[in-house]
């Protein structure tokens, strides 16, 4: 149910959130966030990116504060249901969102689009959702697939996304599912450039990304 007073997702009520707290494993365990990507950090191009979209960034981090520090945003660090992946950051995220709206963001998909928060914000206003993900359409057929990372979330999920984690659940499609109606909004691959959803789990394909 929606609550009575909902308001509409806009740029001055939405905070942004980049997810840097993983463990990287797939990357030999380096801090994904502070990895060099043409010249400055991931979740420096990640802050670059995002900031124009939201009213104010976080970082979601487990390692290394200060570091992140250096980039002027608050930076958290899980202390609840941690060791959950992206939804610990999730969690973290609404415990100090501090507006009506969070949308969170991978730090390592560098070319994530400028008019992602917008977008999500139609779909959630249009289907009077409290939560609304990016989808992208597969290559070899005609489905879409979720961009789940990619998510703006009402503050009130919080409960929701505890009760979730406190049971055992681990997977954001699965969580998001619960929440009815969830809104999608459908974000095009350009023909001639780079998938803006790509992401770096492994040191070859940041370096793929570089070119």
């Amino acid at each position: 149910m929606l609550p009575a007073a909902l308001q509409p997702p806009v740029k001055h009520n939405i905070t942004g959130c980049i997810l840097a707290g993983g463990q990287a494993s797939r990357m030999g365990g380096v801090d994904k966030g502070l990895q060099l990507f043409r010249g400055q950090t991931l979740v420096q191009r990640a802050i670059e990116r995002l900031q124009p979209q939201v009213s104010k960034v976080l970082i979601n981090a487990n390692r290394n504060p200060a570091d992140y520090a250096l980039t002027g945003c608050k930076v958290l660090a899980d202390s609840e249901l941690a060791d959950n992946g992206p939804l610990s950051g999730f969690l973290t995220g609404l415990q100090h969102c501090d507006t009506e709206w969070l949308v969170t963001v991978p730090c390592d998909s560098p070319f994530f689009p400028l008019d992602l928060v917008e977008k999500l914000a139609l779909a959630a206003t249009e289907k009077q959702a409290l939560i609304a993900m990016a989808q992208t359409p597969r290559l070899h057929d005609n489905s879409w697939e979720l961009q789940p990372v990619f998510c703006l979330m009402h503050r009130s999920l919080l409960d929701s996304l505890r009760d979730y984690l406190q049971n055992g659940g681990h997977k954001i499609s699965l969580w998001a599912q619960l929440q009815t109606p969830l809104a999608l909004s459908p974000f095009a691959n350009p023909p001639t450039s780079t998938d803006p959803f790509a992401n770096a789990n492994t040191l070859q394909e940041l370096q793929d990304l570089q070119t």
